[in-house]
């Protein structure tokens, strides 16, 4: 590994955020299993480009990837991805103000997906998804706007509510 790997800088960029200034008990329970769920993936997707595969960080990785397969299954949280494309097809003003991983992963008709846990953003490509990629979606994520809105009463959190109560 080199000292001036790109991908360690978003690392340490990630592991600098804080929701410390947040109330997580009054996040949306099914809206902060995928906050963190994307923050993993962003994580183990760096991790790969920054460590070996085999490396303890990369394993440790993998067996919370493993985990969350059946935990997403569990509740409410299956009806997430239906709800993103719900989002889009009927309230475009929110679904554009979503983080953009979320857009891209759960928009059925977005190519975006994770594959063996890793965000691959196109799949016809071979090349790494550019390091300044994941810094953006970082930002996105720990954004005070969005971050508000994942509150039981918040907007997000409503919606959701709402959206699982008809569906």
């Amino acid at each position: 590994m080199q000292d001036d790997n790109e991908y360690l800088t978003v690392l340490d960029y990630l592991y600098g955020k804080s929701l410390m200034l947040q109330d997580t008990g009054g996040f949306n329970k099914v809206l902060y299993f995928y906050l963190i769920d994307s923050l993993a993936h962003i994580d183990y997707t760096v991790g790969i480009y920054s460590y070996n595969f085999g490396s303890p960080k990369n394993i440790i990785g993998a067996e919370y990837m493993r985990w969350r397969i059946d935990e997403e299954k569990k509740g409410d949280r299956a009806k997430f991805p239906a709800f993103i494309n719900w989002l889009r097809e009927n309230k475009q003003e929110k679904f554009n103000a979503l983080p953009s991983l979320w857009q891209m992963i759960y928009d059925t008709e977005d190519p975006a997906s994770y594959r063996s846990f890793r965000i691959v953003v196109d799949p016809d490509s071979k090349s790494p998804v550019p390091a300044n990629f994941f810094s953006a979606i970082i930002d996105e994520f720990f954004e005070p706007e969005f971050l508000k809105s994942l509150y039981e009463e918040a907007s997000l959190g409503t919606l959701f509510a709402s959206y699982c109560k008809e569906h």
